[in-house]
Order: C-alpha cells, then sequence, then structure tokens
C-alpha cells in the first residue's frame, strides 16, 4: 500500500542527535559526538535533542525529576559553549514534542519483545542502575523511544557514540518496516561514529563518565584539568622514568592524540617514552597545557551565557517550537499513510 501523500525532500539533509541531560558534558562526549555535531551543522539542518523522557527509564523518582531543570540547563550551556549555533539549529526539549508520545506507541506495534532484548547496551543500562532483576517496560523500549525521536524529523545520519550504534539499527528496522508496511514516509538513517569511539576515564578502567569519578569535564577549569591529568592511570609496570613504557593503549597517550594538535610534540613524547627517556610528569604536564588550551575557548563561551541566563531558556523554547512544527508534518504523513480514521470536524 502506497501512501497518498509522500514524505516531500527537504532542502538539506537532517541529523538528530542528543543527550540524556545527566548534568554537564565531558571530554568523551565531545569526541564521541560533539565533535561531529560542530563539524555538520553548517552542510545539514540539525536537530539536538535534550532527551528528558529517556532519563526516566532508568530514574523516574520525582527528586531526581526535579533536579532536571538545572541538568538541562547545564547540558546546554555546554553545547552552545562548544559551538553549537541555536541559528543554524534546534535544540530542543523531548518531551516538551507532543508527537513523540504519538509516533512511540505507534513504532511499538512494529518491534518484537525478543528483539529488543537482544540489544546488550540495555542489558549494561539495566545493570548500572539495578534494574537487571526489574527492567521497566520503558528501559525495554528505549531504543524504540529513541527511533521516534530520530525520525520524527525524518533525520538522514545520527552522530552517536559507539554505545548507541546497535540503537540506531533497531531505528533503521523500524523505518524499513514501516514503509514497507504503509509507503515511503522515513529515510532510512545512517549512523556516524566518531574518530575516538569510546574515550577512556582518567582511571584508565572504563569509559569516561560522570557516575564513575573519572571524566574531565567541558566545564572545568585548569586547576581541575592539572589536577586530573597528574592523577591520570599511566602504564602500570613503569615504576621508574628510565624503564621503556607502553604507549599502545596508554590513557595519556590516547588523550595526546585526541587533544593536542601539535603531532611533533605527541611523536617525540612516545619515541621518548617507549625509550625511557621521559618520565610521566612532564608527558602529563604537556597534556594538561594541550587539554587546557582546548578548552579555554569553550570556557569563555560558557562564561557569556552563564552571564546571560534567560538565553537559554529562550534557546530551548525556540529550538523546541521548531522540532514540533518538523514532527507535526511527520504525523500527519504518518497517519495519512496507515490510513487512519479521522474525526470529521464540526461546524
Amino acid at each position: 500500500m502506497e501512501s497518498s501523500a509522500p514524505a516531500q525532500p527537504t532542502a538539506k539533509k537532517r541529523i538528530l542527535t542528543g543527550d540524556r541531560p545527566t548534568g554537564k558534558l565531558h571530554l568523551g562526549h565531545y569526541v564521541g559526538s560533539m565533535e561531529n555535531r560542530l563539524r555538520l551543522q553548517d552542510e545539514y539542518e540539525c536537530f539536538f535533542i535534550i532527551a528528558d523522557l529517556h532519563t526516566l527509564t532508568t530514574k523516574p523518582e520525582r527528586e531526581f525529576i526535579a533536579a532536571l531543570g538545572d541538568n538541562i540547563h547545564e547540558m546546554v550551556l555546554d553545547y552552545l559553549a562548544a559551538g553549537i549555533d541555536p541559528q543554524k539549529s534546534a535544540i530542543f526539549l523531548q518531551s516538551g514534542v507532543i508527537e513523540t508520545y504519538e509516533l512511540n506507541l505507534l513504532f511499538e506495534m512494529l518491534v518484537t519483545v525478543a528483539r529488543l532484548e537482544r540489544i546488550p547496551s540495555l542489558k549494561d543500562m539495566a545493570r548500572a542502575a539495578n534494574l537487571e532483576e526489574s527492567m521497566p517496560y520503558g528501559l525495554l523500549g528505549y531504543p524504540v523511544l529513541q527511533a521516534a525521536d530520530i525520525l520524527l524529523p525524518r533525520a538522514h545520519l545520527v552522530p552517536v557514540g559507539k554505545d548507541n550504534e546497535s540503537h540506531i539499527e533497531v531505528t533503521r528496522e523500524i523505518a524499513r518496516r514501516f514503509n514497507n508496511l504503509y509507503g515511503e514516509v522515513f529515510p532510512i538513517p545512517d549512523v556516524l561514529i566518531g574518530d575516538v569511539p569510546s574515550l577512556i576515564g582518567t582511571d584508565g578502567q572504563a569509559k569516561m563518565s560522570k557516575s564513575l569519578n573519572n571524566a574531565i569535564f567541558l566545564s572545568d577549569d585548569e586547576n581541575a584539568v592539572n589536577q586530573k591529568v597528574r592523577g591520570m592511570f599511566t602504564d602500570p609496570n613503569r615504576v621508574r622514568a628510565d624503564i621503556p613504557g607502553r604507549v599502545e593503549g596508554n590513557p595519556v597517550f590516547i588523550y595526546h592524540d585526541a587533544f593536542n594538535p601539535n603531532t611533533a610534540e605527541v611523536d617525540d613524547l612516545k619515541e621518548r617514552y617507549l625509550k625511557g627517556a621521559v618520565g610521566d610528569v612532564e608527558v602529563k604536564r604537556k597534556l594538561a597545557t594541550a587539554i587546557n588550551n582546548f578548552l579555554a575557548p569553550i570556557r569563555e563561551k560558557r562564561a557569556y551565557y552563564e552571564a546571560h541566563p534567560g538565553m537559554v531558556d529562550d534557546i530551548i523554547a525556540d529550538g523546541t517550537a521548531r522540532a514540533r512544527v518538523e514532527a507535526a508534518k511527520t504525523m500527519a504523513l504518518v497517519r495519512d499513510a496507515m490510513g487512519m480514521y479521522r474525526i470529521p470536524e464540526r461546524v
């Protein structure tokens, strides 16, 4: 069955991506997705979602919900400080787009429980939230809600971290199934993984995470960065500076490769480290300098927006209004394609 009102192509291809508002963003967020968002916001029409509904899948408690306002504000400050331009990109609140709830419900009919249970990252999320034995329905359906987020603006590309790649495949499957059943409404979105798919934390044990206290935040000041870098995990077998060290997999050098643009300096440090001709103190000191240089313009922009707090609220409101316009268009196409009954208007 073909839709009588096929989706109209947009002038630019679209991006949908975003974050759960759990607090300030860190360097792992930057290399995992933010870097691609900044690079592509001139080329694509971008929608950046503040995924507050997704936070409820693991933290539905009232006290956590009450804290979301502050977390949302901090996260949007980081977006703006990093260089997201609200004139080019819509920064919007997920719960403020009511069409999200409708499309999520319709998509739930197009995917099986068994398919969702095969997603390994959901088990990881349940384990981290101590919900392994009692996974909420909403957490199991997390990728379905994510599909609604992505397909409401009919996005073509989704820049995400490596751990979300399997979720996007569910979105692609749902889009194909909908199109096969009802006609071509949705593009099949591609996934874009950052150059550093998953940044290891400063502890060298797990990926960077606020909850693990192993993160360097985009909002950290110079002293905080210096302190965190000094305490970073390196090669545990290197107990003296004159012992040859391991570069590959060494968190300090992973960070140098990601954030130090002086490749000659990095190559020299690696060469001397392999020979046992440089100490961790020098390697870390130069890394701290590189990260602080990287963060300096971000701190400056953040300070500007912190001094004008009303701007953040206006940007979220404007972005949510823009997202709702596109969501309403999409739902009109969806209902028409499905042949859903329309209540006659009364004169």
